[in-house]
């Protein structure tokens, strides 16, 4: 079967942020995992562990998700300011954790770590248990760049400067652990929460360069999201709008109903079932991006001449990535290995992000650091990175590329495809699905092109793991590029694998 590339053929362009990574302090995904302190004996910079910091700058995450998720709604963020020694200790029991928290890693650690590697901050304040006031200071402690208490007291802290944190979430899964809410309740508070943040500019004209996130729907819920989205939108055009520029649907690719499958031990059944589950994602991507355009359009025009109308609110994906039963009761919280089934779900995952870039501008996998469908995992002195992380170090040209309107699946091969163009370099991803079936791809461009590179990601045994005793057991690696020139090239792709060839338009 031939798979035609036409660069012409554009769908728009990826938003590098689609490329986001989210941590919580669920596990040992913080503490242990990305923070160890200044006086731990593993090496560290001031306090981060070194090897996950080089890990993390390679990757370099266009934006990282802190604090929540569901340990946002109790976190109180002045708990994580000021002398480490005069910290409050208090005690998480977020998802399992059921571990004293000693608030060594705050804000100003995490807008550092944000810094070191280049990432764009995404924090999510505390809607349940918390305060509009202390909403209101913990953005002034971030940007203010005027002489207050709050802009001295981040200095004294540290940083002198206002971290200009833009991506504010504005509660986190309100529909169940955020507050049990209904949308209409949510919004009362929504329009508090939102119409409180400070705007940082000098004119009432000026637009803030705040960005405010409304909770979204549980996508896991089909009936519940449509109903969910139409009544948010339906109580937001009610009277004026508050501030709102993002809805943040999430999305998990449950492997739940059946215990006996890990994430290191299934058949070819579970291996398909979680292949197939992750593509439920590509539909409600759809229908939500629909449900809000089509929200929006409802919206009434505004009576006075100085009010503004809302007619746009784009689409974002907080959360998305796999979780299997054993999470459940896994020690630390939430740990689970990941095998090719997991890399190839997320290269399926990012590849249907980057196809809808047109309608979804933001999305954070979960979670970056040994939760659920981790990059990196790291036990005591030990870390390894995960096929996650190689797929997502393949997959980087793609950010800020523009997306190639190719068919998501070639029918006769089964193989999953996706191409973007930038610079005149065609990046093209080729994912086989199939557990044991290797296959023929021909690859047909509009016009000749010089295939520059093919790097791939397998496993001799789709069960295979990353482990400290065996640290590469599953890593991508180059593989020998045809060397002739042209416009047609035929790739064998191994089962289970995931292939990206970059080729340079002649």
């Amino acid at each position: 079967m031939t798979i035609f590339i036409d660069p012409a053929q554009r769908i728009g362009t990826i938003s590098p942020k689609l490329h986001g990574q989210f941590i919580e302090y669920l596990g040992t995904c913080i503490n242990e995992g990305i923070w160890v302190g200044e006086d731990s004996p593993i090496p560290n910079t001031k306090g981060y562990r070194n090897d996950v910091l080089d890990a993390l700058k390679q990757l370099k995450p266009p934006v990282l998700r802190w604090p929540g998720g569901c340990y946002a709604d109790m976190y109180h963020w002045r708990d994580g300011i000021g002398p480490r020694e005069e910290r409050p200790v208090t005690f998480n029991e977020n998802f399992g954790t059921f571990e004293r928290e000693d608030n060594q890693f705050g804000t100003d650690e995490f807008l550092q770590l944000c810094e070191m590697i280049g990432a764009e901050p995404w924090i999510n304040i505390n809607l349940l248990s918390g305060t509009v006031q202390e909403m209101k200071d913990w953005m002034e402690y971030c940007n203010r760049a005027e002489d207050t208490t709050l802009s001295r007291l981040r200095a004294a802290n540290g940083h002198p400067e206002p971290y200009n944190v833009k991506y504010w979430g504005i509660g986190n899964e309100v529909w169940a652990g955020g507050g049990t809410m209904t949308p209409q309740t949510y919004m009362d508070e929504y329009r508090r929460f939102a119409s409180a943040m400070p705007k940082f500019t000098q004119s009432v004209f000026e637009t803030s360069p705040m960005y405010a996130i409304a909770s979204g729907p549980d996508s896991n819920k089909p009936r519940e999201s449509v109903k969910w989205t139409e009544d948010f939108f339906t109580s937001l055009s009610e009277y004026r709008q508050p501030p709102i520029h993002g809805y943040d649907m999430h999305f998990y690719n449950w492997n739940v109903s059946d215990p006996a499958d890990t994430p290191t031990e299934f058949t070819r059944e579970g291996w398909n079932r979680v292949i197939s589950g992750c593509l439920e994602l590509e539909d409600l991507i759809v229908e939500q991006a629909a449900l809000v355009r089509s929200s929006i359009q409802r919206v009434p025009e505004p009576e006075g001449p100085l009010d503004s109308k809302l007619t746009h609110v784009d689409l974002v994906l907080g959360e998305w990535g796999n979780w299997h039963y054993s999470a459940f009761t896994a020690q630390p919280a939430l740990k689970q290995q990941v095998t090719m089934r997991d890399a190839i779900t997320t290269a399926l995952t990012l590849d249907l992000l980057q196809r809808h870039c047109d309608v979804l501008t933001m999305a954070c996998n979960a979670q970056t650091v040994n939760v659920l469908n981790s990059l990196i995992l790291t036990e005591g002195e030990d870390m390894v990175i995960t096929p996650n992380y190689d797929v997502f170090m393949m997959y980087q040209a793609h950010r800020g590329a523009r997306a190639l309107s190719i068919p998501r699946q070639d029918k006769e091969t089964g193989v999953y495809t996706f191409a973007s163009e930038k610079d005149g370099v065609i990046t093209v991803d080729l994912v086989n699905a199939s557990m044991d079936a290797a296959t023929d791809v021909e690859l047909l461009f509009a016009s000749p092109v010089d295939v520059v590179s093919v790097r791939r990601l397998e496993a001799d045994d789709p069960h295979s793991c990353n482990t400290p005793e065996s640290p590469d057991a599953v890593r991508s690696y180059q593989v020998d590029a045809p060397a002739e020139t042209g416009a047609s090239h035929t790739l064998s792709l191994p089962a289970a694998s995931v292939t990206v060839l970059t080729a340079r338009v002649l």
